[in-house]
């Protein structure tokens, strides 16, 4: 079988980093969480304090923005953890403050277009499951399948209340769908690369779909990209 590019776009806590992990799990291709590259760079300038609640250092933040390695590795487990400059992050970069500061900070374009570089440089070889706001309509147009996955904002704070609980950060329900509602609209509105539907993408609505649905929907439409 031929390999390909697959593309998942989607607004955020939609569950596009599970849905992309299962399929580079059963398929054998690389995983790439594009996520996790914004949240690193949003706890880089939060550590360099470069952005705060209300302000960011746009000057340091271009400055410094081509310093940034970021890398994936895969532990023990066989998952692939994010590692920024060589440290290991991928704890760090899961609080609700670093995800609502890498909501901001890509909003510029000098730190979009290093990690789309960064990101196309992942991507050469094929054989890869990428997901983000801009994958198939920015870094690769030319995927050969493409998901926009969505799901209505109050189940996605659900959602990410879940993920924050599993984690033993408790925080209101109101206080998520907030920022949630908060971060679709800065991923829509943005001017450098803002979040919407490739024309040739495949709309997945999850609101109600378990995730064995959800994953058979999508291995159905790999097989049919790869076997064509």
């Amino acid at each position: 079988m031929k390999k390909i590019i697959v593309a998942i776009d989607g607004f955020s806590s939609c569950g596009k980093s599970t849905m992309a992990k299962e399929l580079a799990r059963e398929t054998g291709y690389i995983y790439v969480d594009t996520g996790a590259m914004y949240r690193a760079v949003s706890l880089f300038c939060i550590r360099n304090g470069w952005m705060t609640d209300t302000a960011m250092d746009i000057e340091s933040i271009e400055k410094h923005i081509t310093s940034i390695r970021l890398e994936f590795r895969t532990n023990e487990h066989g998952k692939a953890e994010m590692y920024l400059n060589g440290e290991n992050v991928e704890h760090e970069i899961r609080t609700l403050e670093v995800a609502n500061g890498a909501s901001r900070v890509s909003t510029l374009g000098s730190v979009r277009r290093e990690l789309v570089r960064q990101q196309q440089l992942m991507g050469k070889s094929k054989g890869i499951v990428m997901d983000g706001r801009d994958i198939g309509t920015v870094v690769f147009p030319e995927a050969e399948l493409k998901i926009f996955l969505t799901a209505s904002p109050e189940i996605r704070a659900r959602r990410r209340m879940d993920e924050m609980a599993a984690q033993g950060k408790i925080v209101s329900y109101q206080e998520v769908l907030a920022n949630v509602i908060e971060r679709d609209d800065r991923d829509q509105n943005r001017t450098e690369s803002p979040l919407r539907k490739a024309d040739d993408a495949v709309v997945i609505d999850n609101s109600n779909l378990t995730l064995s649905e959800q994953q058979e929907i999508l291995r159905n439409l790999f097989m049919q990209k790869v076997l064509s």
